[in-house]
């Protein structure tokens, strides 16, 4: 993308700002950000333009031709011109650094999703907001959920990645989406606050900071930590387990609220030698191979995010894989929790999210699984 602007698009319009920021990455582009003072207007011209609105029907088949124009079609994005499926892979990798195959398969994830998904509710007037983050676009499912119930839908995206966002709105409208119906608001963190007051149904992902500042609603659905981890059976073979347990914590360059981020043995005698095979399996991976990882476009970000998991470590831990952070990767680690947790389970690698794939390994007894588990919205256990 050669454009020098990224805009936001409002009232039916792709429209340039005064205020703006840069994306991630050398690639020269800055995003248009929308200040609070203007969403409120246009949350008025909303008001207004909403009875007057054609009925939209045939929701569910205009999204799926919409999924498969995000993922191949040549799209006009505004002043940004035109940009091919190719072109997308490529922006997405020098700003946001997500290699070409997890673009795909992510893209293959959306279609599922919709395909899959049961008959949407009765559609009903109100206004909703998504706001999106920066670590995989696949949340982009929740934009196709309120789009097909809501009369309007709002997407908020992350600063981090908002090109996917962007080429979301671009697919809808090439699709027929009326474009009264949908908005992408690129706003600060402190504007976030002001465009929940401003729409009537939100969805909202982000970490455990982010979901502090978020007073809970019935109207809002929070996609906070997930936290995952994984329960091995006292009696699984070290070798099963680690092909069990490697696609968990590797899959999606670590991305997903659902990596698994703790591994729970129950046999005091078993965690060493399962962290040890698995670390090495992870040393044994390659960025490029069959889970690859994604690239960090923002200076120190790779290094920062690999020395949180140092950071962390207390007397007795130790992390087994071998291989350091690069100025652009944070590579696979494992950590092997010192002791035996019985009656609790604090620690602060467990349950541990970044960016890259990371995962904790103790052992446990009954009482301490259960406090895991607990705040697990995400726990793995192997198929019979």
């Amino acid at each position: 993308m050669t454009a020098e602007q990224l805009p936001a698009f409002r009232r039916g319009e792709w429209r340039t700002s005064l205020d703006s920021v840069a994306l991630p990455g050398a690639t020269g582009t800055r995003l248009a950000l929308v200040p609070e003072i203007v969403a409120h207007a246009d949350r008025r011209w909303w008001d207004g333009a909403r009875p007057g609105l054609p009925d939209l029907t045939d929701r569910r088949e205009l999204l799926l031709t919409a999924l498969e124009l995000f993922d191949r079609g040549t799209l006009a994005t505004g002043g940004a011109g035109e940009q091919s499926g190719e072109d997308f892979r490529a922006a997405l990798w020098e700003s946001a650094g997500l290699p070409g195959p997890l673009v795909d398969r992510w893209c293959e994830m959306l279609r599922a999703g919709l395909l899959k998904r049961r008959e949407a509710p009765a559609p009903d007037g109100q206004l909703a907001l998504v706001a999106l983050p920066g670590n995989t676009f696949t949340c982009l499912t929740s934009v196709c959920d309120q789009a097909e119930r809501s009369a309007g839908v709002w997407l908020r995206p992350s600063r981090r990645e908002p090109l996917s966002a962007a080429r979301l709105v671009a697919a809808l409208l090439a699709a027929g989406w009326p474009p009264a119906r949908v908005g992408l608001y690129p706003a600060e963190q402190r504007t976030l606050h002001g465009l929940l007051k401003l729409t009537d149904r939100h969805v909202v992902y982000g970490g455990a900071g982010l979901a502090a500042t978020v007073r809970a609603s019935p109207s809002l659905t929070l996609h906070g930590p997930g936290r995952g981890c994984a329960l091995v059976p006292s009696g699984m073979p070290v070798p099963d387990a680690v092909d069990w347990l490697l696609p968990l914590v590797a899959a999606d360059s670590g991305r997903f609220c659902s990596n698994v981020r703790t591994i729970v043995c129950t046999r005091p005698d078993a965690a060493e030698a399962l962290a040890v095979a698995l670390a090495a399996a992870l040393d044994g991976l390659a960025p490029d191979g069959p889970f690859p990882l994604a690239a960090f476009r923002e200076p120190g970000a790779a290094r920062s995010a690999a020395r949180s998991v140092r950071d962390r470590l207390r007397p007795g831990d130790r992390l087994l894989t071998r291989r350091a952070a690069t100025d652009t990767l944070a590579l696979p680690q494992l950590a092997l929790l010192d002791g035996h947790f019985t009656h609790s389970a604090t620690h602060p690698l467990i349950g541990h999210e970044v960016p890259f794939p990371f995962a904790a390994v103790l052992s446990a007894g009954p009482d301490a699984v259960a406090a895991i588990t607990a705040e697990s919205l995400f726990v793995h256990r192997p198929a019979k």
